[in-house]
Protein backbone atom coordinates (compact mmCIF):
# COMPACT_ATOMS: atom_id res chain seq x y z
CA UNK A 1 0.00 0.00 0.00
CA UNK A 2 1.29 3.46 -0.79
CA UNK A 3 0.40 6.97 0.24
CA UNK A 4 -1.47 7.99 -2.92
CA UNK A 5 -4.61 6.08 -1.90
CA UNK A 6 -7.45 8.56 -1.38
CA UNK A 7 -10.29 6.44 -0.01
CA UNK A 8 -11.20 7.53 3.51
CA UNK A 9 -11.52 3.97 4.81
CA UNK A 10 -8.08 3.14 3.47
CA UNK A 11 -6.50 6.19 5.11
CA UNK A 12 -8.14 5.28 8.43
CA UNK A 13 -6.74 1.75 8.15
CA UNK A 14 -3.35 3.08 7.17
CA UNK A 15 -3.36 5.43 10.13
CA UNK A 16 -4.24 2.57 12.46
CA UNK A 17 -1.55 0.28 11.05
CA UNK A 18 1.25 2.83 11.36
CA UNK A 19 0.25 3.80 14.87
CA UNK A 20 -0.02 0.15 15.92
CA UNK A 21 3.45 -0.61 14.60
CA UNK A 22 4.96 2.00 16.94
CA UNK A 23 3.32 0.28 19.87
CA UNK A 24 4.48 -3.13 18.65
CA UNK A 25 8.06 -1.83 18.70
CA UNK A 26 7.55 -1.10 22.40
CA UNK A 27 6.30 -4.57 23.35
CA UNK A 28 9.78 -5.94 24.26
CA UNK A 29 10.35 -3.03 26.66
CA UNK A 30 10.02 -3.06 30.41
CA UNK A 31 8.56 -0.05 32.17
CA UNK A 32 12.06 1.05 33.20
CA UNK A 33 13.15 1.29 29.54
CA UNK A 34 10.72 4.06 28.60
CA UNK A 35 12.24 7.05 30.39
CA UNK A 36 16.09 7.16 30.37
CA UNK A 37 17.81 9.55 27.99
CA UNK A 38 21.36 8.36 27.37
CA UNK A 39 22.47 11.34 25.24
CA UNK A 40 21.13 14.63 23.95
CA UNK A 41 20.58 13.07 20.51
CA UNK A 42 18.83 9.93 21.85
CA UNK A 43 15.28 10.59 23.00
CA UNK A 44 13.50 8.23 25.40
CA UNK A 45 10.84 5.85 24.04
CA UNK A 46 8.19 7.60 26.11
CA UNK A 47 8.98 10.89 24.41
CA UNK A 48 8.83 9.37 20.91
CA UNK A 49 5.42 7.87 21.68
CA UNK A 50 4.11 11.16 23.00
CA UNK A 51 5.68 13.41 20.36
CA UNK A 52 4.25 11.47 17.41
CA UNK A 53 0.86 11.75 19.08
CA UNK A 54 1.42 15.46 19.71
CA UNK A 55 1.88 15.96 15.97
CA UNK A 56 -1.63 14.74 15.18
CA UNK A 57 -3.21 16.69 18.03
CA UNK A 58 -1.33 19.93 17.40
CA UNK A 59 -1.18 19.98 13.61
CA UNK A 60 -4.52 18.36 12.79
CA UNK A 61 -7.10 17.88 15.54
CA UNK A 62 -6.85 21.42 16.90
CA UNK A 63 -7.39 22.79 13.40
CA UNK A 64 -9.85 20.40 11.76
CA UNK A 65 -12.04 18.87 14.50
CA UNK A 66 -14.62 21.36 15.81
CA UNK A 67 -14.82 21.63 19.60
CA UNK A 68 -11.87 19.30 20.08
CA UNK A 69 -10.77 19.17 23.74
CA UNK A 70 -7.03 18.66 24.18
CA UNK A 71 -6.02 15.74 26.35
CA UNK A 72 -3.70 17.87 28.48
CA UNK A 73 -2.77 21.47 27.72
CA UNK A 74 0.74 21.00 29.17
CA UNK A 75 1.61 18.41 26.52
CA UNK A 76 1.89 21.09 23.84
CA UNK A 77 5.04 22.29 25.62
CA UNK A 78 6.38 18.94 26.83
CA UNK A 79 6.25 17.10 23.51
CA UNK A 80 6.95 19.81 20.96
CA UNK A 81 10.31 19.00 19.38
CA UNK A 82 11.54 22.07 17.50
CA UNK A 83 8.48 23.88 16.14
CA UNK A 84 9.10 27.43 17.27
CA UNK A 85 5.99 28.73 15.54
CA UNK A 86 3.86 26.45 17.73
CA UNK A 87 5.43 27.67 20.96
CA UNK A 88 8.18 27.00 23.46
CA UNK A 89 9.43 23.49 24.01
CA UNK A 90 11.25 21.49 26.66
CA UNK A 91 15.02 21.51 26.16
CA UNK A 92 16.00 18.40 24.25
CA UNK A 93 18.56 17.37 26.86
CA UNK A 94 15.79 17.22 29.51
CA UNK A 95 13.44 14.75 27.82
CA UNK A 96 14.71 11.95 30.06
CA UNK A 97 13.66 13.88 33.17
CA UNK A 98 9.99 13.36 32.39
CA UNK A 99 9.17 10.69 34.95
CA UNK A 100 5.71 12.25 34.81
CA UNK A 101 3.40 11.96 32.96
CA UNK A 102 3.56 8.22 33.45
CA UNK A 103 3.95 5.71 30.64
CA UNK A 104 0.37 4.63 31.26
CA UNK A 105 -0.83 8.22 30.88
CA UNK A 106 1.10 8.59 27.61
CA UNK A 107 -0.59 5.52 26.16
CA UNK A 108 -3.95 6.93 27.30
CA UNK A 109 -3.01 10.10 25.41
CA UNK A 110 -2.29 8.06 22.26
CA UNK A 111 -5.59 6.22 22.55
CA UNK A 112 -7.49 9.48 23.06
CA UNK A 113 -5.94 11.10 19.99
CA UNK A 114 -6.39 7.96 17.89
CA UNK A 115 -10.13 7.88 18.57
CA UNK A 116 -10.43 11.52 17.54
CA UNK A 117 -8.28 11.05 14.42
CA UNK A 118 -10.24 8.02 13.22
CA UNK A 119 -13.48 9.94 13.75
CA UNK A 120 -12.14 12.91 11.81
CA UNK A 121 -10.73 10.87 8.94
CA UNK A 122 -13.99 8.94 8.62
CA UNK A 123 -16.15 12.03 8.28
CA UNK A 124 -14.06 14.60 6.39
CA UNK A 125 -13.20 14.99 2.71
CA UNK A 126 -10.74 17.83 3.30
CA UNK A 127 -7.70 17.45 1.04
CA UNK A 128 -5.45 19.47 3.35
CA UNK A 129 -6.41 17.14 6.20
CA UNK A 130 -5.43 14.16 4.10
CA UNK A 131 -2.05 15.70 3.18
CA UNK A 132 -1.21 16.53 6.78
CA UNK A 133 -2.26 13.06 7.96
CA UNK A 134 0.02 11.42 5.41
CA UNK A 135 2.84 13.75 6.48
CA UNK A 136 2.17 12.80 10.09
CA UNK A 137 2.30 9.10 9.28
CA UNK A 138 5.63 9.52 7.49
CA UNK A 139 6.83 11.53 10.47
CA UNK A 140 5.80 8.65 12.73
CA UNK A 141 7.71 6.19 10.57
CA UNK A 142 10.81 8.32 10.98
CA UNK A 143 10.36 8.14 14.74
CA UNK A 144 9.90 4.37 14.57
CA UNK A 145 13.44 4.14 13.23
CA UNK A 146 14.67 6.69 15.76
CA UNK A 147 13.04 4.66 18.51
CA UNK A 148 15.19 1.70 17.47
CA UNK A 149 18.42 3.67 17.09
CA UNK A 150 17.93 5.55 20.36
CA UNK A 151 17.11 2.37 22.26
CA UNK A 152 20.24 0.73 20.92
CA UNK A 153 22.40 3.59 22.13
CA UNK A 154 20.83 3.49 25.59
CA UNK A 155 21.07 -0.29 25.88
CA UNK A 156 24.70 -0.23 24.71
CA UNK A 157 25.67 1.69 27.87
CA UNK A 158 24.32 -1.09 30.06
CA UNK A 159 27.23 -3.40 31.05
CA UNK A 160 25.02 -6.50 30.80
CA UNK A 161 24.28 -5.71 27.12
CA UNK A 162 20.50 -6.27 27.17
CA UNK A 163 18.72 -7.99 24.30
CA UNK A 164 15.87 -6.18 22.60
CA UNK A 165 14.93 -8.68 19.89
CA UNK A 166 16.21 -11.54 17.74
CA UNK A 167 16.52 -9.08 14.86
CA UNK A 168 19.63 -6.99 15.36
CA UNK A 169 19.34 -5.12 12.01
CA UNK A 170 23.05 -5.57 11.19
CA UNK A 171 23.76 -9.26 10.58
CA UNK A 172 23.60 -9.29 6.80
CA UNK A 173 26.30 -10.05 4.28
CA UNK A 174 27.16 -8.06 1.18
CA UNK A 175 26.57 -10.24 -1.88
CA UNK A 176 27.15 -7.68 -4.63
CA UNK A 177 30.51 -7.19 -6.29
CA UNK A 178 32.20 -5.09 -8.91
CA UNK A 179 31.92 -1.48 -10.02
CA UNK A 180 29.23 0.29 -11.98
CA UNK A 181 30.19 2.94 -14.54
CA UNK A 182 27.88 5.89 -15.21
CA UNK A 183 28.75 7.89 -18.30
CA UNK A 184 28.83 11.66 -18.38
CA UNK A 185 25.63 13.47 -19.17
CA UNK A 186 22.79 15.64 -17.99
CA UNK A 187 20.50 13.86 -15.52
CA UNK A 188 17.27 14.74 -13.75
CA UNK A 189 17.32 14.79 -9.95
CA UNK A 190 14.42 14.94 -7.50
CA UNK A 191 10.87 13.76 -7.00
CA UNK A 192 7.99 14.50 -9.36
CA UNK A 193 5.42 11.69 -9.08
CA UNK A 194 2.03 11.68 -7.40
CA UNK A 195 3.31 9.58 -4.52
CA UNK A 196 4.24 11.14 -1.20
CA UNK A 197 7.62 12.75 -0.67
CA UNK A 198 9.08 15.28 1.75
CA UNK A 199 9.45 18.85 0.56
CA UNK A 200 13.24 18.60 0.47
CA UNK A 201 12.94 16.11 -2.41
CA UNK A 202 10.94 18.54 -4.56
CA UNK A 203 12.32 20.81 -7.21
CA UNK A 204 13.11 18.35 -9.99
CA UNK A 205 16.12 19.74 -11.77
CA UNK A 206 18.97 18.82 -14.06
CA UNK A 207 22.60 18.27 -13.14
CA UNK A 208 25.62 17.50 -15.26
CA UNK A 209 27.70 14.56 -14.06
CA UNK A 210 31.15 13.60 -15.24
CA UNK A 211 31.76 9.92 -15.91
CA UNK A 212 32.21 8.09 -12.61
CA UNK A 213 32.33 4.61 -11.15
CA UNK A 214 30.54 3.50 -8.01
CA UNK A 215 30.92 0.30 -6.03
CA UNK A 216 28.09 -2.19 -6.31
CA UNK A 217 28.82 -3.30 -2.76
CA UNK A 218 28.97 -1.66 0.64
CA UNK A 219 32.11 -1.76 2.76
CA UNK A 220 32.30 -4.76 5.09
CA UNK A 221 33.46 -5.12 8.68
CA UNK A 222 36.54 -7.01 7.50
CA UNK A 223 37.60 -4.17 5.24
CA UNK A 224 37.15 -1.67 8.04
CA UNK A 225 39.14 -3.82 10.47
CA UNK A 226 42.10 -3.50 8.09
CA UNK A 227 41.69 0.28 8.22
CA UNK A 228 41.93 0.09 12.03
CA UNK A 229 44.90 -2.29 11.94
CA UNK A 230 46.71 0.04 9.53
CA UNK A 231 46.35 2.88 12.07
CA UNK A 232 43.57 4.57 10.16
CA UNK A 233 42.41 6.38 13.29
CA UNK A 234 45.96 7.55 14.01
CA UNK A 235 46.96 9.04 10.65
CA UNK A 236 45.76 12.56 10.06
CA UNK A 237 46.37 12.29 6.31
CA UNK A 238 43.13 10.37 5.88
CA UNK A 239 40.90 12.84 7.70
CA UNK A 240 39.24 16.16 7.05
CA UNK A 241 40.62 18.69 9.50
CA UNK A 242 37.26 18.88 11.25
CA UNK A 243 37.13 15.09 11.42
CA UNK A 244 40.66 14.86 12.79
CA UNK A 245 39.73 17.31 15.53
CA UNK A 246 36.67 15.18 16.34
CA UNK A 247 38.82 12.02 16.52
CA UNK A 248 41.37 13.57 18.85
CA UNK A 249 39.01 15.49 21.11
CA UNK A 250 36.77 12.44 21.60
CA UNK A 251 39.49 9.76 21.55
CA UNK A 252 37.79 7.91 18.69
CA UNK A 253 39.70 4.70 17.95
CA UNK A 254 36.98 2.38 16.62
CA UNK A 255 33.41 2.39 15.32
CA UNK A 256 30.54 2.97 17.70
CA UNK A 257 29.48 -0.16 19.65
CA UNK A 258 32.76 -1.99 18.91
CA UNK A 259 35.07 -3.24 21.62
CA UNK A 260 38.21 -5.36 21.48
CA UNK A 261 38.19 -8.33 23.86
CA UNK A 262 41.41 -10.36 24.04
CA UNK A 263 42.32 -9.42 20.48
CA UNK A 264 38.90 -10.12 18.96
CA UNK A 265 36.38 -7.52 17.85
CA UNK A 266 32.88 -7.58 19.31
CA UNK A 267 29.99 -5.19 18.87
CA UNK A 268 26.83 -4.46 20.76
CA UNK A 269 23.70 -5.28 18.79
CA UNK A 270 20.01 -5.25 19.64
CA UNK A 271 20.31 -9.01 20.14
CA UNK A 272 23.16 -8.56 22.61
CA UNK A 273 26.94 -8.51 22.38
CA UNK A 274 28.08 -10.41 19.28
CA UNK A 275 31.38 -11.09 17.59
CA UNK A 276 32.08 -8.85 14.60
CA UNK A 277 31.59 -10.88 11.43
CA UNK A 278 34.11 -9.68 8.82
CA UNK A 279 31.69 -10.55 6.01
CA UNK A 280 28.84 -8.44 7.34
CA UNK A 281 28.18 -4.91 6.14
CA UNK A 282 29.87 -2.18 8.15
CA UNK A 283 27.50 0.04 10.12
CA UNK A 284 27.36 2.90 12.65
CA UNK A 285 30.07 5.07 11.15
CA UNK A 286 30.09 8.85 10.95
CA UNK A 287 30.62 10.85 7.80
CA UNK A 288 34.10 11.65 9.12
CA UNK A 289 34.93 7.94 9.36
CA UNK A 290 33.36 7.15 5.99
CA UNK A 291 35.35 9.91 4.27
CA UNK A 292 38.57 8.86 6.02
CA UNK A 293 38.09 5.24 4.96
CA UNK A 294 37.48 6.36 1.38
CA UNK A 295 40.71 8.39 1.44
CA UNK A 296 42.56 5.38 2.88
CA UNK A 297 41.33 3.34 -0.11
CA UNK A 298 42.27 6.12 -2.55
CA UNK A 299 38.60 6.49 -3.38
CA UNK A 300 35.85 8.95 -2.40
CA UNK A 301 32.22 9.01 -1.37
CA UNK A 302 29.64 9.58 -4.12
CA UNK A 303 27.70 12.81 -4.30
CA UNK A 304 23.99 12.50 -3.61
CA UNK A 305 23.32 13.17 -7.30
CA UNK A 306 25.66 10.38 -8.39
CA UNK A 307 24.04 8.07 -5.86
CA UNK A 308 20.52 8.87 -7.07
CA UNK A 309 21.32 8.19 -10.71
CA UNK A 310 23.27 5.00 -9.93
CA UNK A 311 20.71 3.73 -7.42
CA UNK A 312 18.45 2.35 -10.14
CA UNK A 313 21.16 -0.20 -10.86
CA UNK A 314 22.29 -0.81 -7.27
CA UNK A 315 21.08 -3.08 -4.50
CA UNK A 316 20.42 -0.54 -1.75
CA UNK A 317 18.45 -0.46 1.49
CA UNK A 318 20.70 -2.31 3.94
CA UNK A 319 22.34 0.83 5.34
CA UNK A 320 21.92 4.57 5.12
CA UNK A 321 24.79 5.58 2.85
CA UNK A 322 26.86 8.70 3.47
CA UNK A 323 27.33 10.93 0.45
CA UNK A 324 29.81 13.69 -0.12
CA UNK A 325 27.01 16.26 -0.46
CA UNK A 326 26.06 18.96 1.99
CA UNK A 327 22.36 19.18 2.78
CA UNK A 328 21.21 22.13 0.70
CA UNK A 329 17.92 23.15 -0.95
CA UNK A 330 17.13 22.13 -4.50
CA UNK A 331 16.38 24.89 -7.03
CA UNK A 332 12.98 26.50 -6.43
CA UNK A 333 12.69 24.93 -2.97
CA UNK A 334 10.17 26.86 -0.91
CA UNK A 335 9.57 26.59 2.82
CA UNK A 336 5.87 25.90 3.45
CA UNK A 337 3.71 28.26 5.43
CA UNK A 338 3.07 27.51 9.09
CA UNK A 339 4.63 24.99 11.45
CA UNK A 340 5.15 22.27 8.83
CA UNK A 341 7.56 24.64 7.11
CA UNK A 342 9.98 23.97 9.98
CA UNK A 343 10.16 20.29 9.08
CA UNK A 344 13.18 20.38 6.76
CA UNK A 345 14.22 23.76 5.45
CA UNK A 346 15.67 25.26 8.60
CA UNK A 347 18.11 22.36 8.95
CA UNK A 348 19.82 23.00 5.62
CA UNK A 349 23.17 23.93 7.15
CA UNK A 350 26.04 21.97 8.74
CA UNK A 351 24.50 18.62 7.71
CA UNK A 352 25.55 15.91 5.26
CA UNK A 353 23.16 13.90 3.10
CA UNK A 354 22.64 10.15 3.43
CA UNK A 355 20.77 8.19 0.81
CA UNK A 356 18.94 4.86 0.72
CA UNK A 357 17.50 3.21 3.82
CA UNK A 358 18.50 0.72 6.51
CA UNK A 359 17.16 -2.51 7.92
CA UNK A 360 15.64 -0.39 10.71
CA UNK A 361 13.74 1.84 8.27
CA UNK A 362 9.98 1.35 8.29
CA UNK A 363 8.41 -0.50 5.39
CA UNK A 364 7.18 1.69 2.51
CA UNK A 365 9.34 4.54 3.79
CA UNK A 366 12.23 4.40 1.33
CA UNK A 367 12.66 5.72 -2.20
CA UNK A 368 15.65 6.64 -4.30
CA UNK A 369 14.93 10.37 -4.00
CA UNK A 370 14.77 10.31 -0.17
CA UNK A 371 17.22 12.77 1.41
CA UNK A 372 18.19 11.86 4.96
CA UNK A 373 20.58 14.20 6.75
CA UNK A 374 22.69 14.29 9.89
CA UNK A 375 25.68 16.15 11.23
CA UNK A 376 29.01 14.64 10.09
CA UNK A 377 29.88 13.24 13.54
CA UNK A 378 26.69 11.14 13.72
CA UNK A 379 27.37 7.46 14.39
CA UNK A 380 24.26 6.06 16.04
CA UNK A 381 22.22 5.73 12.85
CA UNK A 382 22.46 2.52 10.83
CA UNK A 383 24.87 4.11 8.38
CA UNK A 384 27.38 2.53 6.04
CA UNK A 385 29.90 3.26 3.28
CA UNK A 386 29.72 2.94 -0.49
CA UNK A 387 32.81 4.04 -2.40
CA UNK A 388 33.04 5.94 -5.67
CA UNK A 389 35.83 6.88 -8.03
Amino acid sequence: MNFIETKKSTLVDFYTNIRSHTENLCKPLSIEDYTPQSAVFASPPKWHIAHTTWFFEEMILKKFLPNYDVFNSEYSFLFNSYYNSVGEQLERKNRGLLTRPSVQKIFEYRAYVDVAMRKLLSTSNNEKLRELTILGLNHEQQHQELLITDLKYTFSLNPIYPKYSHNNFISDEETSSGWLTITEGIYEIGHNTNEFCFDNELGKHRVFLETFTISERLVTNGEFIKFIENDGYKKSKYWHDDGWTWVQENNITKPLYWKNINGDWYQYSLSGLIKVNPNHIMTHVSYYEAAAFAQYKNKRLPTEFEWEIASKQLNWGNRWEWTNSAYLPYPNFKIAEGAVGEYNGKFMINQMVLRGASKATAQNHSRYTYRNFFSPNTQWQFSGIRLAN
